[in-house]
């Protein structure tokens, strides 16, 4: 089994790349118990290590590949030993005047005898008073007793480490809740339900930690209590709707699994449970617990979830994607948000001069901003190349046509720093896509940029065992992803295989034409070829796919091309000069 342990712990753990934890099925105890699929065993992931334990049968121990099988170690993952109150002020039964206190806050004694409240005198807040208690109790054993007085100053005996009132809950109810304060707890368990209390409040906001049980004091009871809460299937968080309560059911649907957690929502104006029950009465309580929502799930959404979209797609129709700067191409070819353009043609046939064209245009007519990877253009180049189609004059000296001037060549480059950043491999190292895409992560947080580019594709470095056809797709995907989650259109530039002639012409290469893979084609949002036309300086811009009608269609057109700017303009452009 241990072998087979070892294989399973490996195999899950890969869903991690860092130090962190996860929750699989116990291969020891769980095919024995009643819920099979509940996960139980925690796996911390510590360097080359991997360290694990079950809540339910305490399998524990350490794979680490230096060893040939588990090893028994501490128990990382086990609560702290319960630790019984020592000494401890008198205390009595619920005085008549405690008792009328609870009803005013629609709270019966019965509920109060059922979680064991007392009362006392206690100093609180500076003075003596009489209190009431809120017993702790874990194994049988009161490990803390909290103390409030009538006017909410508050002491508290002993440490309380667990959950307020697991112990009168009653495990045939069809869910559990989980409540910020102990008067909550009793308010809810008035409406009928089973529930228990956070026994510290609720943090400010949210940590950004991650979860460690080792080293995540403040919330030590919910690990303490792992098996306790694995036998309920529903567990609703019964927050404040201010910010601290919202951190903590954030905080507490990240420990107990966001999968098996549901939360109340109050009646306006109402911050709480025992707020509800006091002006709502058990019947309004009992419906926000029984309507409760489920605890949205990262990437998983319910229908509810994209209402304005919808209706906004009624009344104003798919948003189509800006204009290249190219009338004659736009029944073809518009640059959307989230899309990734796919760049083919023959070597020299100006694929990267038309992208430069496109990304100029964008940023003069709507101040967009680029992150360029050009693996084939020095940056200071590429610079210079993106002047040129920004003033429109040569940047070196030309035999028939005026250079730029110093003043516009500096003006140009202003506008370029503005408008552009650049992925510069000055080492000649090449580059992973996971490099290229942190970077352009990068500048879409600190920049702002709506635009990427990667040129060529033949230059980034491909790792892993996979087939070429395989890690093709793969990093197609990271590109699709990348672009979709941050609204970024990227253009990525790649060769075609060797064409053969179809007579006296080489014919047009397609997606299905890129080497290595037909992913190109498959992955693509748009598919482009941009080459050289029947007449002199013209380039031929065909779209061999398109994914939505509303960003184009399949189609080709003319532009001529100015060689010595790099600029692109429809035939029938009059600010087209031919005779410069």
């Amino acid at each position: 089994m241990s072998s087979n342990l070892n294989d399973l712990i490996r195999a899950e753990a890969r869903q991690i790349n860092h130090v962190g934890e996860l929750r699989i099925k116990c291969p020891e105890c769980s095919e024995t118990r009643k819920k099979k699929h509940e996960r139980t065993l925690s796996c911390r992931v510590d360097g080359d290590s991997i360290v694990y334990y079950c809540h339910h049968c305490n399998l524990s121990g350490v794979i680490d590949d230096e060893s040939p099988g588990p090893v028994q170690t501490t128990n990382f993952f086990k609560p702290s030993t319960v630790v019984p109150i020592t000494e401890v002020g008198p205390t009595q039964s619920l005085t008549s005047e405690w008792i009328d206190w609870l009803e005013l806050r629609s709270l019966s004694k019965a509920t109060a005898e059922q979680f064991g409240l007392v009362c006392g005198e206690r100093h609180c807040g500076g003075k003596t008073s009489e209190a009431i208690g809120f017993p702790y109790r874990s194994d049988g054993h009161i490990t803390a007793i909290k103390w409030r007085t009538s006017d909410k100053r508050w002491t508290q005996e002993g440490a309380a480490r667990t959950f307020w009132g697991m112990e009168a809950v009653n495990p045939e109810h069809e869910f559990l809740c989980v409540a910020e304060g102990e008067l909550d707890a009793m308010a809810l368990r008035e409406s009928g339900v089973s529930a228990i209390s956070v026994p510290n409040g609720a943090p400010t906001q949210v940590s950004e930690k991650a979860l460690s049980p080792e080293q995540d004091k403040r919330f030590a009871y919910v690990w303490a209590a792992q098996e306790f809460l694995e036998g309920w299937s529903k567990i609703i968080i019964c927050g404040d709707t201010d910010a601290p309560g919202k951190a903590l059911s954030e905080e507490l649907a990240r420990r107990i699994g966001r999968a098996k957690c549901w939360r109340a929502v109050w009646p306006d104006g109402c911050k709480d449970a025992n707020q509800t029950l006091m002006e709502h009465g058990i019947g309004t309580l009992r419906e926000c617990v029984e309507n409760a929502e489920p605890f949205p799930l990262a990437g998983l959404f319910g229908a509810d979830h994209y209402v304005d979209r919808v209706s906004s797609l009624y009344n104003k129709g798919m948003i189509k994607g800006k204009s290249t700067g190219f009338a004659s191409l736009d029944p073809y070819y518009t640059v959307a948000d989230s899309a990734l353009t796919v760049v083919t043609g023959l070597p020299s046939a100006g694929k990267s001069q038309f992208c430069d064209a496109v990304t100029v245009h964008l940023a003069r007519q709507h101040d967009w901003k680029f992150a360029m990877c050009s693996f084939e253009n020095p940056t200071d180049l590429h610079c210079a190349k993106l002047a040129e189609q920004y003033i429109g004059l040569p940047f070196f000296e030309s035999p028939e046509r005026d250079r730029m001037s110093q003043a516009q060549m500096e003006e140009a480059m202003a506008w370029v720093a503005d408008h552009y950043v650049f992925i510069d491999q000055e080492d000649g190292s090449g580059a992973t896509i996971d490099d290229i895409l942190e970077r352009f992560q990068s500048s879409v947080s600190r920049l702002g940029i709506r635009g990427a580019c990667i040129d060529p594709f033949n230059y980034i470095e491909m790792r892993g065992e996979a087939s070429e056809t395989h890690l093709i797709s793969d990093m197609l995907t990271k590109v699709q992803n990348f672009a979709r989650a941050n609204s970024v259109h990227v253009w990525f530039v790649a060769h075609p295989t060797k064409m053969q002639r179809d007579g006296g012409r080489v014919p047009v290469p397609e997606g299905n034409d890129i080497s290595g893979s037909f992913a190109w084609f498959a992955k693509a949002d748009i598919g482009m070829t941009v080459g050289r036309g029947m007449m002199p300086n013209t380039a031929d811009i065909t779209i061999w796919k398109c994914r939505h009608k509303w960003h184009g269609s399949h189609g080709s057109t003319t532009l001529n091309f100015d060689p010595d700017t790099g600029r692109y303009f429809d035939e029938d452009d009059s600010d087209f000069d031919w005779d410069f």
